[in-house]
């Protein structure tokens, strides 16, 4: 008899994201805002006392806390209360082998981008995970915001016009002084290639930038050039990226992402210029979009409000004025892989294609930057 889904919260396990872990944090927030999962297990650091005492601090049960992601694996497969998915809040390096590790025990994959650190690792990842017909869920968190997806809905329904120009830029200063050589551990395991992989600000931010546009515009990268920087000594990766975009259909763009931005946040902005109008969104202010046609006053767009062109009902939560924010959008892509476990159709998750042309956008910028800031063709 097959399993009724709908009668049961989703058994979540997680990897990483133990003590002192934002990122993890935000994960479990996001989970169990709407209240469709469960953390029952998980292997939140490799070293032992502090996977067992972060387990703790989550009442995770002592048997259920691993200091092994591949123990975890194996012995939550073997349990018939065991997990449904796992998500992956680890450095970068570990994407890839977590997730093939949960993949070969038919586990669904929640995982933190950048996919992998490399295309052709992606590559083996994706086939894998194809084969054995499971859920994965990459966590572009952006693509969550109730103004990203109306954004998308209104470019789609053509109110702009046809896409000409895409600027997109995401911002920040927290690591604008060399802290990764001050025992800073999220600063540090970001700067060192052998776990964030060959990409500093481009990996961990750029990759967020180029998803937003391409996620908005529906538009396919044909080319680019770039020039990748680093502006504090002494530190091995980027830390400051800009690149030229030309998208298939003739569409230009430019993105630009910097983590020595002084006096940045955390700014990720869109602007998208068709041919009879524009749209901007701000992810500082999630509650509004901005709407502008030639001659006309701009019309800001609020979520939630009924007015407000497109049917993004299942985008929202609470009344217009109660403002949403990153929690909630991280909230949206967990709500929105429940409802695909639970089988409803139609549903549409960052996954594994986007996966894919982000490290493929990755090499490119890479290479492009080897080369002399060269136009170079992504490789998907």
């Amino acid at each position: 008899m097959s399993e009724d889904r709908s009668t049961r919260r989703i058994r979540l396990g997680m990897v990483g994201g133990g003590e002192g872990s934002f990122i993890g944090a935000a994960h479990r927030a996001a989970a169990r805002l709407d209240d469709q999962f469960e953390l029952v297990a998980g292997a939140l650091s490799s070293t032992p006392g502090r996977a067992h005492a972060s387990a703790a601090g989550l009442h995770i049960a002592h048997d259920r806390s691993y200091a092994d992601y591949a123990e975890m694996a194996r012995a939550e497969a073997r349990r018939s209360d065991g997990i449904d998915a796992v998500a992956i809040v680890t450095p970068n390096h570990l994407h890839v082998p977590v997730a093939l590790a949960f993949a070969e025990q038919g586990i669904h994959v929640i995982c933190d981008k950048p996919i992998a650190t490399s295309l052709a690792e992606a590559e083996a990842l994706a086939q894998r995970v194809r084969e054995r017909g499971l859920l994965f869920l990459l966590t572009h968190t952006y693509s969550g915001y109730p103004m990203v997806r109306q954004a998308r809905e209104l470019v789609a329904q053509g109110a702009i016009g046809e896409v000409r120009i895409v600027q997109v830029e995401y911002v920040q200063d927290w690591l604008g002084e060399p802290i990764e050589q001050q025992g800073h551990k999220q600063a540090a395991w970001r700067n060192d290639p052998r776990q964030a992989g060959p990409a500093g600000a481009l990996g961990d931010i750029g990759t967020h930038a180029y998803h937003l546009a391409g996620y908005v515009t529906g538009l396919k990268l044909h080319e680019l050039a770039a020039e990748l920087s680093t502006f504090v000594p002494g530190r091995a990766l980027d830390d400051h990226v800009q690149v030229m975009l030309r998208y298939e259909g003739g569409a230009r763009g430019l993105l630009w992402a910097s983590q020595v931005a002084s006096g940045s946040r955390n700014g990720l902005r869109l602007r998208v210029y068709g041919s009879t109008g524009s749209l901007q969104f701000d992810q500082e202010r999630p509650e509004e979009l901005w709407l502008t046609r030639p001659g006309q006053p701009s019309q800001c767009l609020y979520r939630g409000v009924p007015s407000a062109p497109g049917g993004l009902a299942q985008a929202h939560r609470i009344p217009a004025g109660h403002p949403e924010g990153y929690l909630e959008a991280f909230a949206q892509l967990y709500r929105d892989f429940a409802r695909a476990w639970r089988g409803e159709a139609g549903v549409q998750l960052p996954g594994l294609d986007d996966g894919l042309d982000g490290m493929a956008f990755v090499e490119a910028v890479l290479r492009s930057h080897r080369e002399g800031m060269r136009w170079v063709r992504p490789a998907r």
